[in-house]
């Protein structure tokens, strides 16, 4: 048995591909498998897979006969998966030199549950954001494992799956699986940190986390971000099935939500403009019927407005709102034209401006 299983789920990404396989299979640290998943690719991923699967037989390839999505994909591999602990990384993204050993350091030092790590944002001009878990730690030392509940800040890193490397039988006794649909990142790691006993960290840029300018969701004009809705449910329907573990982090949780749904409707590049008001209003429903009874710490600023405004179902002045913070970015980044110079004092105001 392996250590690690990487799973990767493979679905058009030929240019990127070569370079997920070889910085997993390159490290010094070898006691891992990786399971491929190609999600019925139609371009040259099954070629580079078996290139790389003939070279080195730690390399798993799963097949599908057609494309399911990558939920589907992620559960494929995992069921063919035999490594005490497994990790889900996408095909487009790559680890850093040395962070398999890294990872496997600190997976004997604490024996959790849960490990989350650090990662970056790799931008198309090579820049990188580290994304730290200070904001976890806030600076203070930590256990070497905890609970959500005893750690809550940890609502506040972004609830993706390929920051998070779990035990194989621990996600087997939770029933916890990927979803089909966009966003079911959320109701897959959402319900580990709840579930988990043992959560530990790894504060290292173990992770390079492409940021694609094309055919990232994020930057997709679709209908399909409605489907953000049901993976919530999901999250909620977890959280009843145990109560009294979840009751302290339910507001926070709560809030995160509401946090996610803002997050969406408020990017330009997600919901058809056609369509804003219905995800308003589902986004409403969703508040009404989750609202904790002692109610939850609600934002300051201009982000408690506007969970207030969705508490009221005020959508227009929801949009009104956003009109106005949209009209003053677009005059703050606007180039003002040139103003006309001019030596004649009686052609400007007693301020210097032109009149």
């Amino acid at each position: 048995m392996a250590l690690l299983s990487v799973i990767v789920p493979v679905f058009r990404v030929e240019d990127y591909l070569a370079e997920c396989l070889d910085s997993i299979l390159g490290q010094s640290f070898r006691d891992v498998e990786v399971v491929a998943v190609d999600d019925a690719s139609d371009d040259r991923c099954a070629e580079i897979l078996a290139e790389h699967a003939a070279r080195d037989p730690r390399l798993k390839v799963v097949t599908l006969s057609r494309n399911s999505g990558l939920g589907a994909a992620r559960n494929a591999g995992l069921a063919q998966a035999i490594g005490r602990y497994v990790w889900f990384v996408d095909s487009d993204d790559w680890l850093p030199e040395g962070t398999l050993d890294a990872v496997a350091g600190r997976l004997a030092e604490t024996d959790p549950d849960l490990l989350v790590v650090g990662y970056a944002r790799v931008y198309p001009d090579g820049s990188r954001r580290y994304e730290s878990l200070a904001k976890v730690t806030g600076g203070r030392p930590m256990p070497d494992t905890f609970t959500l509940a005893d750690q809550p800040s940890m609502l506040n890193v972004l609830h993706i799956a390929c920051n998070k490397v779990v035990r194989r039988d621990f996600l087997a006794s939770t029933g916890i699986g990927f979803g089909s649909g966009w966003y079911e990142d959320v109701s897959f790691s959402l319900p580990l940190l709840l579930a988990a006993d043992r959560i530990a960290l790894l504060d290292r840029d173990c992770y390079a986390y492409r940021q694609r300018q094309t055919g990232a969701i994020t930057q997709t004009v679709s209908e399909r971000h409605f489907e953000v809705f049901p993976h919530w449910e999901r999250v909620f329907a977890f959280m009843d099935e145990r109560p009294a573990d979840v009751d302290s982090v339910r507001p926070l949780i709560f809030q995160r939500m509401i946090w996610h749904y803002l997050s969406v409707l408020g990017h330009s590049h997600r919901v058809p403009k056609a369509r804003r008001k219905e995800f308003f209003a589902r986004m409403v429903q969703h508040y009404r019927r989750y609202l904790p009874p002692a109610g939850y710490p609600v934002p300051g600023g201009a982000a408690g407005l506007k969970h207030r405004l969705v508490a009221r179902g005020a959508y227009r002045l929801f949009e009104a709102l956003r009109a106005v913070k949209k009209g003053r970015l677009d005059a703050a980044t606007t180039p003002r034209p040139p103003q006309p110079r001019t030596a004649t004092p009686e052609l400007t105001d007693g301020r210097g401006l032109s009149r």
